[in-house]
């Protein structure tokens, strides 16, 4: 999942947190409530994918080098 800079939507967020997509509309407009406090810009049903990851998984760092796996 390759969410860096960009906008995701509810299909990806409720796929991601395994969730229904009401429930990914739900968490999508808490996190643009914070972000528009934080004086951001904000679009409406979609949310930049690397804030999504570092408010549900703490353990995600979007500046970690990327593992690409390479089959031999």
């Amino acid at each position: 999942m390759n969410y860096h800079n960009r906008l995701i939507g509810a299909a990806e967020v409720a796929e991601t947190l395994g969730v229904s997509r009401t429930y990914a509309y739900e968490v999508i407009k808490n996190l643009n409530t914070e972000l528009r406090k934080e004086g951001y810009l904000t679009v409406a049903g979609k949310v930049e994918g690397s804030y999504f990851l570092r408010r549900y998984f703490p353990s995600y760092d979007a500046t970690a080098p990327k593992i690409v796996n390479k089959e031999v």
